[in-house]
């Protein structure tokens, strides 16, 4: 089994900061990209951010400049460092991998269970 659990998410005022964790274990060979999603009240979800395992990031027009993707390969744990937050980045924000749980198998899409992000005075 793989898990992905993300945690840090919370009610921040607006220009506020939040920075959300998420941790994946079980059985893993190789984590390939892994990302940050976000689904607000009534919307489709949406890409946030995404970084390869070499360390390439992309970003939503809606983020750039604002949010930074990381990620530690040795704790298979990527971040997501939200600065200058406002009321439209409320949703909740899930984790996303592609992972390779053997040698002999194909990558798979995981996700984590979603963290709320509130942004709001």
């Amino acid at each position: 089994q793989v898990q992905l659990v993300e945690s840090g998410g919370g009610l921040v005022q607006p220009g506020g900061s939040l920075t959300l964790s998420c941790a994946a274990s079980g059985s893993i060979f190789r984590i390939n990209a892994m990302g940050w999603y976000r689904q607000a009240p009534g919307k489709q979800r949406e890409l946030v951010a995404t970084i390869t395992s070499s360390g390439s990031t992309n970003y939503a027009a809606s983020v750039k400049g604002r949010f930074t993707i990381s990620r530690d390969n040795a704790k298979n744990t990527v971040y997501l460092q939200m600065n200058s937050l406002k009321p439209e980045d409320t949703a909740v924000y899930y984790c996303n991998a592609l992972i390779r749980r053997y040698s002999w198998s194909i990558s798979q899409d995981y996700w984590g269970q979603g963290t709320q992000v509130t942004v709001s005075s």
